[in-house]
């Protein structure tokens, strides 16, 4: 069963798009300065990457948006828990 789970997450579609000579050739500028196996892995990092700052911005936008709602007595509640923190783990790293 995992050799399946493994074989569904590693499977590709070929798909073909039409791009810009502009994109084209940074995308295989970019392979030649990487090395990397194929424009189409350059691309594949490209799309992650821009997806997983979506996600991040998305993360970033929700917290936001949470303390934004808080009314001002909670959000001096949890100003009052992280000064506690702070105290209390004064050697822990901060993200």
């Amino acid at each position: 069963m995992i050799n399946q789970t493994i074989g569904k997450a590693d499977r590709k579609a070929k798909k073909s798009y039409t791009l810009s000579p502009e994109s084209v050739e940074f995308l295989e500028a970019t392979r030649k300065e990487r090395r990397a196996a194929s424009t189409s892995s350059v691309l594949e990092e490209i799309l992650q990457r821009v997806r997983r700052e979506n996600e991040q911005a998305a993360i970033e936008r929700a917290v936001a948006d949470y303390y934004t709602s808080l009314s001002n007595k909670e959000a001096a509640e949890q100003t009052e828990w992280g000064d506690f923190a702070e105290r209390e783990f004064p050697d822990q790293e901060r993200v």
